[in-house]
């Protein structure tokens, strides 16, 4: 078996590498090389992340997210590779989700991160896929493991320190994806010829909240769990006043780590008819013992 991988460098390609590694033959895409395919599979995971910062123009979305991805999956379709998986996320449906995210609710992104994986997806669901051939499009929620970096980092900074965590009166429940669970997905859709091509959302099986998230954090750092219940309003204030200071606290920030976004995996589990390798609180206490390790 062999994969033409785009995005080696990035999280997920970094750990893809690692899980396949002694299994398959691997051939990187190099950033701005002439795209050539002759390998079985196709694994597309380069892409603009959501930046939280705001810098980004929302043309680099537009180019990476969307056009890259439609130059990829035509050369897919016109090469002899039979599988073409490529990673969007739950953010080209909805930033906001009221109750539990499914593949059937109808997309309407905000932001243009959003907007740009969703015109990727609606390209490639516009072709007709050959026989012969599969194409997969993922939409995993917050992916977490080794390398990880983001709003879970911060989270994990502040709560391994010992202190009191300021938010336990904000009450959520989230889904989160563990990296091998997420690659375990990839090695099932390449491996099998009985799971239909299309859209599958991907995520751990049990949503958790953010206090439990510090819960963990404590207990792999083996310090005492201290929850404040400091009062909403007085929290929302603070978080503005760092929209305005450049605090670590800010109102966008606050609200990922307090909102609720829970996704449905249903449709791949049943597709799969297999348990994913790990649960929430396994793959979240395997990510924070591999924070510790390289502290």
């Amino acid at each position: 078996m062999s994969i033409y991988l785009t995005g080696a460098s990035g999280f997920v390609g970094t750990n893809l590498n690692t899980y396949f590694v002694n299994q398959w033959e691997i051939r990187n895409h190099e950033r701005n090389s002439e795209i050539e395919i002759n390998e079985d599979t196709v694994i597309h995971l380069a892409g603009k992340a959501h930046d939280l910062k705001n810098v980004t123009s929302s043309n680099n979305y537009y180019e990476i997210n969307t056009e890259f991805t439609k130059q990829i999956f035509d050369a897919f379709m016109t090469s002899d590779a039979k599988v073409f998986i490529t990673l969007s996320s739950v953010k080209a449906v909805a930033d906001e989700v009221d109750g539990m995210l499914t593949e059937e609710d109808i997309p309407s992104p905000i932001t243009h991160y959003g907007k740009s994986k969703l015109l990727a997806e609606q390209y490639i669901l516009s072709k007709d896929i050959p026989e012969g051939k599969r194409a997969y499009i993922l939409r995993p929620c917050m992916i977490h493991g080794v390398g990880n970096k983001g709003n879970l980092n911060l989270l994990y900074e502040f709560a391994s320190k010992g202190l009191p965590w300021p938010l336990g009166d904000f009450k959520n429940s989230r889904s989160y994806c563990s990296i091998e669970n997420l690659c375990f997905i990839i090695k099932e859709l390449i491996d099998r010829n009985d799971i239909p091509s299309g859209i599958y959302n991907v995520s751990d099986d049990e949503p958790i909240s953010t206090n439990q998230v510090v819960s963990l954090i404590a207990e792999s750092k083996g310090k005492p769990v201290r929850v404040m219940n400091l009062s909403k309003s007085f929290i929302r204030a603070i978080a503005r006043l760092g929209d305005f200071l450049k605090l670590p606290l800010n109102t966008e920030r606050l609200q990922k780590l307090t909102e609720s976004y829970v996704v449905s995996n249903h449709k791949i589990k049943r597709a799969l008819g297999k348990s994913l390798p790990l649960t929430s609180s396994e793959g979240l206490r395997k990510t924070f013992r591999s924070f510790s390790s390289n502290a």
